[in-house]
């Protein structure tokens, strides 16, 4: 029986999923089996839906995150307990705010996990999994230090126009307004902001890297009201957050299913 499609497409991913260090196109089309010409119109589908990328500087084509963030979703949905929870939970329970994992997802970051530590008062607590503002949140500005100030200005850009709905005062004008702080951010090795993403909140973050420390992975943020995390505040919470994002980066099963492939 031929084989379809969606097999040879599925088959495709199994065989990314399992070269971590990309796949050429000879490769694959020698290992699905299927003609070049093929093989390399389906990773061209693949790359345009985002599931896959290509890394002009070895040739070779990798996973992005896209798949790993779904599975990650569905886990969670299902009550699954997934590997950084308890990070999480330990993280919120120091601090007493709001903890939360955004991981780079295509051209982006999305959060995928999160950990609540205010148990009683006024809480932020935001949806679970949703897409992160390139252009307005800690979150974001920590993973686009990791990149040069061309690069970031690209994502924030390819990421959609800045809409100042519903956001805070210190909402900045312009993308190249944001430079200072990812400037900030590769000095000091975080970034705060306040009143920005929404009126009256305040984010501490830092990025998060995989086990080999080239590759930046997402963000680990904490999230309160201004009043509870004033900038003089923050230094509390600073060793708490970066050890953190340190033992999620250690988490070898985390980080390499995670890791961000290069561009």
């Amino acid at each position: 029986m031929a084989t379809s499609l969606l097999q040879r497409a599925l088959n495709t991913l199994e065989l990314l999923s399992s070269a971590s260090g990309g796949i050429t196109l000879n490769a694959l089309a020698q290992q699905l089996p299927m003609p070049k010409v093929g093989a390399k119109r389906l990773l061209n589908e693949l790359e345009e839906l985002g599931y896959v990328a290509y890394d002009s500087h070895r040739d070779c084509f990798l996973l992005t995150t896209r798949l790993s963030a779904m599975a990650m979703r569905y886990l969670a949905d299902r009550g699954a307990n997934d590997v950084a929870q308890p990070h999480l939970d330990k993280l919120a329970a120091q601090c007493g705010e709001l903890v939360r994992l955004a991981v780079a997802e295509g051209q982006g970051l999305s959060f995928v996990a999160k950990a609540q530590g205010m148990r009683a008062g006024l809480r932020y607590d935001p949806e679970p999994y949703e897409k992160v503002p390139l252009y307005c949140t800690a979150t974001a500005f920590a993973w686009l230090s990791t990149f040069d100030d061309e690069e970031a200005l690209a994502r924030i850009a390819a990421d959609g126009p800045m809409d100042s709905t519903l956001r805070g005062p210190n909402l900045l004008a312009t993308p190249a307004e944001i430079l200072p702080y990812l400037q900030k951010t590769r000095t000091q090795g975080y970034c705060y902001v306040c009143d920005m993403s929404a009126p009256g909140m305040a984010a501490v973050a830092v990025p998060v890297f995989d086990r080999g420390g080239e590759h930046c992975i997402g963000s680990l943020v904490i999230g309160a009201p201004t009043a509870r995390l004033a900038e003089e505040q923050i230094r509390q919470h600073l060793d708490a957050l970066k050890e953190s994002a340190y033992n999620l980066s250690q988490l070898s099963h985390l980080s390499e299913y995670l890791r961000h492939p290069p561009a």
